[in-house]
């Protein structure tokens, strides 16, 4: 469970978080939606501890993280851009990061490596890669080592559709075993049928927080795409 209580985090005059307070539990896929700029990055950097916030607080499973950062190796992060070493080859990454984590054979995830069929690849070199390949190297490190979180941002973004299909199926795979899942994503079509609660964010501050069916009700909506137009429009 990831609970952040009264998050506020400036950046000279731009105010990122306003006084931002969610509850985000295991077995949820939760969606993290909001406009350019409303504060979306800056929340998963904070709970990634890659920001730092100037008041409130971040607790997970019930220890403030700024006391306890051995908390990070539970969560599987996927950026929207993966950056990694040029020179390396698919291989050689997924092997350094298994250095890095010191974890390697030992109870590992590489249903995606296959999935995308990067088993195949592992000579390739990342220079080489196209943007929906390095995605998939990026998905693939998120679930590598069954993390109890996975923070996903754009995960679909540059996948053609069969990838984008499998890394669905996967995402809803990982929530039924009972993990924790935030993904933010402007293809709010991506999330129908995945997610069961929405975040929304704009200007830093928490618009809402409420589950899919909360939302289908009050707007009498299906698709999460027209709900929330319709939500918003209030």
């Amino acid at each position: 469970m990831i609970i952040a209580n009264n998050l506020s985090k400036k950046f000279g005059k731009l105010q990122a978080l306003d006084n931002v307070s969610v509850t985000c539990n295991k077995g949820e896929c939760i969606a993290l939606i909001g406009p350019n700029g409303s504060g979306k990055t800056t929340l998963i950097k904070c709970i990634l501890g890659m920001v730092i916030y100037n008041s409130g607080f971040i607790t997970f499973n019930g220890k403030n993280i700024l006391h306890d950062w051995e908390y990070r190796a539970k969560i599987g992060y996927m950026p929207q851009i993966g950056r990694y070493p040029e020179n390396m080859t698919i291989g050689q990454v997924l092997d350094m990061m298994k250095d890095i984590r010191q974890q390697k054979g030992f109870n590992m995830d590489e249903e995606l490596i296959q999935a995308f069929k990067l088993d195949s690849m592992m000579n390739k070199r990342m220079r080489t890669l196209s943007g929906g390949t390095r995605q998939k190297v990026s998905a693939s490190l998120a679930f590598l080592f069954n993390p109890d979180v996975l923070i996903l941002d754009e995960p679909t973004a540059g996948l053609d559709p069969v990838a984008s299909e499998i890394l669905k199926e996967k995402i809803s795979k990982e929530k039924e075993k009972g993990k924790l899942v935030l993904i933010t994503s402007h293809v709010l079509s991506d999330l129908d049928d995945l997610v069961s609660q929405v975040i929304y964010m704009q200007d830093g501050k928490l618009c809402f927080h409420k589950s899919i069916e909360e939302i289908k009700i009050e707007t009498k909506q299906d698709k999460l795409a027209k709900a929330i137009a319709s939500l918003m429009a209030k």
